[in-house]
């Protein structure tokens, strides 16, 4: 099994939006958008226009974000956002694709990212319900802290 990450431009985009809609729950991908529930047109032309804001279009760009690929099929996206001294990271899989190892590999590809821009520091958060989330992140070494139904994760690159 093969596991990339391709840099998210308007073909990948295309390719992210049909993952999303094929293998997630809007809301586990995007920002609560008002209106009948699942991937309406509505929904859908959201999540391509937040990706553009995010990542995209120059001028809002505040992240980088990948499309997460599985032997040359899009499963998911990950994305880094600087945060002073830190990135903050962030992983999507599709429903098929969890539980197969891939969160472990994208965490790593994003962990040698992370180190390439000199980042001191590596952060996610997730919630005390995601038990994957929070195993994949302990076992690359950062300690995660609770607080309520949140953890955060925190990594030192150094």
């Amino acid at each position: 099994m093969e596991v990339a990450l391709s840099p998210l431009d308007e073909p990948a985009l295309a390719r992210l939006l049909d993952a999303a809609v094929a293998g997630a729950d809007p809301l586990e991908v995007m920002p609560p958008v008002i209106g009948a529930p699942g991937w309406t047109p509505e929904r859908r032309t959201a999540f391509v226009e937040f990706h553009r804001a995010r990542c995209l279009n120059p001028a809002t760009a505040v992240e980088r974000t990948w499309v997460v690929d599985v032997d040359g099929e899009a499963v998911g996206a990950a994305r880094l956002q600087p945060r002073g001294d830190a990135v903050e990271a962030g992983i999507w899989l599709s429903r098929a694709s969890r539980g197969r190892g891939i969160g472990s590999r994208v965490t790593a590809l994003l962990l040698a990212e992370a180190r390439s821009t000199g980042a001191a520091r590596f952060l996610a958060s997730t919630t005390t319900g995601n038990h994957g989330a929070r195993a994949l992140l302990a076992s690359a070494g950062a300690v995660l802290t609770t607080e309520g139904d949140e953890v955060t994760a925190e990594l030192a690159l150094g």
